[in-house]
């Protein structure tokens, strides 16, 4: 009984982390936040960049139609309003705010400008079907021939 008495009232056994291994996995996960978050953050701006050209498509669709209508692009900006219906919104702000101006001599030009989270995109197509990318924010490429939807200003 003695012999057992001794063993238990020794030194207990190490329960639970030192300090350095605490500090260890921090680094770890602070190394990992700082590759992920940036990342995220990207791919969520070029899925709502995807939004917004997907709706300029669409308006130029609803104006075309209303052209075959009317023969006129005058009330183009009525299709820029139906297809900005489908598009997110942060808050009570829309991600991106379509407007049409109808040209002279049959031309028209859908412009989506970038709100809140999106401020500084600007994506444009006209009636011969020309896109392009004119304005971006700091670290993002434009395009006079596309609508850029990666840093590098890479086409869809």
């Amino acid at each position: 009984m003695h012999r057992y008495w001794q063993r238990t009232r020794g030194r207990a056994p190490h329960l639970g982390f030192t300090l350095i291994e605490v500090m260890i996995v921090v680094a770890i996960v602070a190394i990992l936040a700082a590759i992920a978050l940036p990342n995220y953050s990207d791919y969520v701006k070029r899925s709502k960049i995807i939004e917004a050209t997907t709706a300029l498509s669409d308006a130029r669709q609803r104006t075309e139609q209303i052209f075959l209508d009317t023969r006129s692009y005058a009330t183009c900006q009525t299709a820029a309003d139906a297809a900005q219906l489908q598009l997110p919104k942060e808050g009570a702000t829309n991600t991106f705010t379509l407007v049409c101006t109808p040209g002279a001599a049959g031309t028209y030009t859908i412009v989506a400008t970038g709100q809140a989270s999106m401020n500084g995109f600007v994506y444009q197509i006209d009636q011969t079907g020309a896109k392009s990318t004119t304005g971006a924010p700091s670290g993002w490429a434009t395009n006079a021939s596309c609508w850029a939807v990666r840093k590098s200003g890479e086409c869809t």
